[in-house]
């Protein structure tokens, strides 16, 4: 079985055919998916496809590209993270491809959520994109080692990777690791250990092959875990086997399948 750490099945594109999607990960043995908050104003309707159903599980937290949001508060995340659905605290962390200009404000949400996740007790959701050298320091000073969490949508280069499962954090692959000009990657995936690593869709975003450029479910979390064996010379059995464990591993409050 198999499990989308990542996924965004409250957006319209999923939450408007969710019965079928839910259906496509039953067939293709996805018996978990975590729906990951990207900000505040929709969170409601995160946690309603979560209360909704018992293998969907919710996180709560502020996308670094929602520039417009009103300042989040520690308190407030803590007493929204305290909802048995929830799990995680975000996504969050650091965006510099997408917005430029005095970006600390940024940085200072980032520091909110891990403050908040500490005191939560729950792990984190990080967003880093060309910003992995504040984001691994921003960790670092503030202490997300405690909590740990996971590394999304992973794009980084070994190094940082292995910066980031010194802090205790897992390192998740997207659709991304199918495609072909991601050689860097793909490296990435054959080194780091297998009992640091999760997978995930991303979903509606970032299809993998052979469903590139299409809307992306989290049914189709078996062709990132599918290329991962590829690479490492082993089984989907052995990846599935490994992802799913370490996820429940990372978060405690979700329950595997009887």
């Amino acid at each position: 079985m198999l499990v989308d750490s990542h996924c965004h099945i409250n957006f319209p594109d999923l939450a408007s055919n969710m019965d079928a999607v839910l259906q496509s990960m039953a067939t293709n043995n996805v018996t978990h998916a975590l729906c990951v908050s990207v900000n505040l104003r929709e969170f409601p309707q995160v946690l309603a496809v979560a209360e909704a159903h018992d293998n969907i599980y919710a996180s709560v937290g502020v996308h670094p590209d929602y520039e417009d949001e009103d300042p989040v508060s520690i308190e407030q995340l803590v007493h929204l993270a305290a909802h048995p659905r929830v799990i995680a605290i975000g996504e969050t962390g650091l965006d510099y491809f997408r917005l430029t200009g005095d970006l600390e404000w940024q940085r200072e949400r980032f520091r909110t959520h891990i403050r908040a996740a500490i005191l939560a007790d729950k792990p984190l959701i990080i967003h880093t994109r060309e910003a992995a050298q504040d984001t691994i320091r921003i960790m670092q000073e503030e202490g997300a080692r405690q909590i740990g969490g996971v590394m999304h949508c992973f794009t980084e280069s070994l190094e940082v990777a292995e910066q980031a499962i010194a802090l205790g954090f897992y390192i998740s692959f997207s659709g991304i690791i199918t495609f072909k000009n991601a050689t860097n990657l793909k490296q990435v995936a054959q080194h780091i250990p297998l009992e640091c690593m999760l997978v995930e869709t991303d979903s509606p975003y970032l299809a993998p092959v052979p469903f590139r450029g299409k809307t992306n479910q989290p049914a189709y979390v078996k062709y990132v875990a599918e290329e991962i064996a590829r690479l490492r010379g082993i089984t989907l059995e052995e990846v599935a086997q490994a992802t799913t464990h370490n996820f429940f591993q990372l978060f405690k409050q979700a329950r595997p399948c009887n």
